[in-house]
């Protein structure tokens, strides 16, 4: 199976409130589980999630805060 190439928008332009796991994951350089893991955890990462009927969405706010980027 092939990986499937996600296009990231910088997170210093990045206009969404919240990303899904699969994008917090790359800007991350983490595997979408690791976040999934996090989220099960509550407080095992450095990043909570917001639950959305059931998905989650990762702040953008807190990806700047943790990977030291600002607006």
């Amino acid at each position: 199976m092939a990986a499937r190439t996600i296009q990231l928008t910088p997170l210093a332009q990045e206009t969404r409130a919240a990303l899904p796991t699969s994008e917090a994951a790359a800007h991350l350089s983490r595997a979408q589980q690791t976040l999934r893991i996090w989220a099960m955890r509550d407080g095992s990462g450095p990043i909570s999630p917001i639950r959305v009927n059931g998905r989650l969405a990762w702040p953008v706010s807190e990806l700047r805060r943790v990977l030291g980027v600002s607006k």
